[in-house]
């Protein structure tokens, strides 16, 4: 009977890992696709690529528009991330440290753009920033982008003050120190990894959001939003070209991450 139950536990431990491969490997497997149609010879999408040619990167690189959409999208994943961390940090000290009515309502309210589609977000903001006229500007990208960004930052700010070692403040103000040399010498430095996780995931997700961007980029279109344009007017290889430096990007941010944590840690 023992046989028999440990004989069913390694055969379903070993369907989950082919689950769970198969699922890996099919999230993984455009990568495979875009990245060697990026150096196609070819003139249109096609994968087997014919030939070996850079001539879809240099267009990217020396196309106008592409530099200025993606110029624009830094600026404005920029300005979302800093802003967002400041806000969210101090939303984060609040919810920790504070005791107030309604701190459970706050808290799900600054997280709720987790949960409520993109679209209904996008379309609320149109309708605000529309009655002010400031469609097209990047303030309203930053702030639309902010509101999604938010959430980021306090859950990753919070986790790390919920694990806060409250005595080494008190130690601090025992010895002499006021709240905000208290504040900026003892709880932003242990602080440091959340508020670093959650600037740069409010960076990812405003650099990376098409939705808002639609709605209210205008005439000058973030990167995610001159793709989307360039798949409904003509898909060319340079869309793969694009894609291919944003996977490499991504990747970049997420070793650095993976870097800043582990050095944190020791």
């Amino acid at each position: 009977m023992d046989l028999d139950t440990g004989g069913r536990r390694s055969l379903g431990r070993y369907l989950l890992y082919i689950v769970c491969a198969l699922i890996f490997l099919y999230l993984i497997l455009p990568i495979f696709v875009i990245l060697p149609i990026s150096f196609s010879a070819s003139r249109y999408l096609q994968f087997p690529p014919e030939g070996f040619s850079l001539q879809w990167y240099d267009q990217f690189f020396h196309g106008r528009n592409w530099m200025s959409a993606t110029l624009r999208s830094f600026q404005v994943a920029t300005m979302t991330a800093f802003l967002a961390t400041i806000l969210g940090t101090m939303a984060s000290l609040a919810l920790v440290r504070g005791d107030f009515p309604g701190k459970r309502l706050l808290y799900g309210l600054i997280i709720s753009p987790l949960i409520i589609p993109v679209i209904v977000t996008a379309v609320a903001v149109y309708y605000i920033f529309a009655i002010f006229k400031m469609i097209g500007t990047i303030w309203v990208l930053v702030l639309a982008h902010t509101v999604l960004a938010l959430p980021f930052v306090v859950v990753n700010v919070t986790a790390t003050l919920q694990g806060f070692d409250v005595t080494l403040e008190r130690a601090a103000l025992s010895l002499g120190a006021n709240r905000l040399v208290t504040f900026f010498r003892v709880v932003l430095p242990l602080s440091w990894p959340g508020i670093f996780s959650g600037a740069l995931f409010a960076f990812i997700t405003s650099f990376d959001e098409v939705v808002v961007a639609i709605f209210l980029s205008g005439a000058k279109p973030t990167l995610p939003k001159q793709m989307w344009d360039g798949i409904r007017v003509a898909i060319n290889p340079t869309i793969s070209a694009v894609a291919s430096l944003l996977i490499v990007f991504s990747v970049v941010l997420l070793l650095i991450l993976q870097v800043f944590s582990r050095r944190t840690g020791r």
